[in-house]
């Protein structure tokens, strides 16, 4: 009788896999091998052994591991995902390798080395709602780890999973102690160093004797920075941070260290007539030493080319080599016309932060663009972007034109230039307003591999993700955003992290994120005052959802729920249904 018993134990089981493995190898079958291989044996199964788990198995790119303890199964997974995130930081895009972790905690029945029943089939289906580089855990494991652990547990409610006959309730888990050390090193103005040479453009001096060409020697800082964002090996300080240098006497180092960089640029401009002289040096602020030098006397329509070469030497300086398409991006000029290219630069930047006063300057200085040079993509794509951004947050009377607006515009900006990567983050916004997700995605995906640098590009992105439902990822690219322009503080990079962390169920992140926008002088939206709201009202600070209630209704008297659909383009019906019940529960009238 004793020979027939089914053996068991209790166990946590910790069930992963690469997302998108499949795509991984179709692009790249012998990389993706190599590179998972390396994973496994220098990063993953060591950590692994020394946190007291056994591999059972694994299938492919999955991997199915037992602990005896939830703990140690917690923890490693946690500081396993730290580790691949930090070695994806210095890989592309289509290298890196991001996996899913599920874990529960439950009997296992034994067979030999192998295990499984509902324990191990709980984790398996655990791992498959799972998001991108996260981990999501039983609420077993959730009640026998708590408070063991500087973990925080994002509750995501209860999940019917696949054969398993009674719910279960499903809790993300988020490493505490990472998390408080990040925002610490960041209060104390202290930046880690990118895996990939890192530079700051200061702004250059205008050195012509005339203040009225200020503007010009901004003007060729900022091309530069464009310039430079276009290389994938470099990663370039946004325009907003940079400037916010100009006119102060501050030292290098100081400046490394605010930004988080090694590098600087500075130079100056001197414009005589239809002659033009630029000069720039490159410094390692962390030594003072000066590592590249050049002078570059042209004529003005020169302009572009010296902007073209200035980039191509700090890449050369730094060792950067250009990857296929990158030098004919360099090399590609947008317009010949110097007065519609000024215009356009002045009215691209007058855009931020986009509320109503700042859209309608915009739109009306991009279609003077339109008007100095019809067949430049860049006076189509901004006064698209303006549509759009009109209609997406709240500053529309007729969302729908706008989406309309913004739509034709878009396609006729990229039509004219392929190469233009604003075209195509116009066209990914104007997707969003008439709710093509799929396409809104691609679109402002093409737009971020034409300029990979490009912190306002990545803020296109994680818009369109969020949108579209995809929390988690758009709130990792607008993370990668706020890191490319760390002085940017407050205004739409903060409103699209709560919008993300929203979306994402990271209530309690979105509210305080939001909070946060507002106390450093962030513009207020109906879209940002509703996702307030509502995470406010999931988190269960109702008081609080009433007193942002009534600041949305001060914001928009018409306000109603009846009205709400009209602010909001999530591609899910029932993301808006939740919202419109905070909302009510909020106080806000039908």
């Amino acid at each position: 009788m004793a020979e027939g018993r089914v053996q068991r134990r209790l166990a946590a089981i910790l069930a992963a896999d690469v997302v998108g493995y499949s795509r991984h190898m179709e692009g790249d079958e012998v990389g993706t091998r190599a590179r998972l291989h390396s994973l496994h044996s220098e990063l993953i199964d060591p950590r692994i052994a020394a946190d007291g788990g056994r591999i059972v198995k694994t299938t492919g790119d999955g991997i199915l591991v037992e602990f005896s303890s939830a703990v140690d199964a917690v923890g490693n997974a946690l500081a396993i995902q730290s580790a691949v995130a930090g070695r994806n930081s210095g890989l592309p895009e289509e290298q890196r390798l991001v996996f899913r972790v599920g874990i529960n905690l439950g009997d296992v029945i034994i067979e030999g080395d192998d295990i499984h029943g509902d324990g191990v089939n709980v984790a398996a289906r655990l791992e498959g709602l799972c998001e991108p580089g996260e981990v999501y855990v039983s609420g077993t494991v959730r009640d026998h780890i708590e408070g063991k652990l500087e973990a925080t547990f994002d509750d995501l409610g209860e999940r019917t999973l696949k054969n398993i006959s009674k719910p279960t309730r499903v809790y993300r888990v988020r490493d505490e102690s990472a998390e408080t050390a990040v925002a610490s090193r960041e209060r104390a103005g202290v930046l880690s160093l990118p895996d990939k040479p890192s530079i700051a453009v200061l702004p250059f001096d205008n050195i012509s004797g005339d203040p009225e060409q200020e503007y010009f020697s901004d003007g060729i800082t900022e091309d530069i920075i464009t310039e430079l964002s276009k290389i994938s090996g470099l990663f370039v300080i946004a325009r907003h941070s940079s400037f916010i240098y100009k006119g102060k006497q501050v030292s290098l180092k100081q400046v490394g260290r605010e930004l988080g960089v090694r590098y600087a640029l500075e130079g100056s401009v001197r414009k005589a007539g239809n002659r033009l002289r630029i000069t720039a040096q490159l410094i390692d602020a962390t030594s003072d030493h000066h590592v590249w030098a050049e002078r570059y006397d042209r004529d003005l329509e020169d302009i572009f080319a010296v902007q073209d070469e200035v980039a191509r030497h700090v890449a050369e300086a730094l060792a950067v080599a250009l990857k296929p398409g990158e030098g004919e991006l360099l090399a590609h000029a947008p317009t010949d016309n110097l007065e519609a290219y000024d215009l356009y630069m002045r009215a691209r930047m007058s855009l931020w932060p986009p509320v109503r006063t700042n859209i309608l300057t915009a739109r009306g200085a991009f279609g003077h663009v339109i008007d100095i040079d019809p067949s430049f993509a860049g006076g189509h794509a901004g006064k698209s972007v303006s549509h759009s951004m009109a209609a997406l947050f709240g500053h529309s009377e007729n969302p729908e034109d706008d989406a309309r607006i913004a739509l034709e515009l878009a396609e006729r900006a990229v039509a004219m230039d392929e190469q233009f990567a604003l075209s195509h983050s116009a066209l990914g916004y104007a997707y969003t307003a008439v709710r093509r997700h799929d396409d809104a995605i691609a679109a402002a995906r093409h737009a971020l591999e034409l300029q990979p640098g490009d912190a306002d590009i990545h803020h296109f992105l994680a818009s369109c993700l969020s949108w579209a439902g995809h929390g988690e990822e758009a709130r990792h690219i607008i993370l990668e955003a706020l890191r490319l322009d760390p002085q940017y503080v407050a205004g739409p990079y903060l409103n699209a992290l709560g919008r993300a962390c929203f979306v994402a169920g990271r209530y309690q992140e979105a509210a305080d994120t939001y909070e946060r926008n507002v106390a450093h002088g962030g513009p207020l939206g109906v879209p940002m005052l509703t996702a307030w709201i509502a995470s406010l009202v999931e988190i269960g600070r109702l008081d609080e959802a009433h007193r942002i209630a009534q600041r949305l209704i001060e914001f928009d008297p018409g306000f109603s729920l009846a009205r709400a659909s009209s602010y909001a383009w999530f591609a899910s019906t029932g993301r808006l249904e939740r919202i419109v019940d905070a909302l009510r529960q909020a106080g806000l009238p039908e």
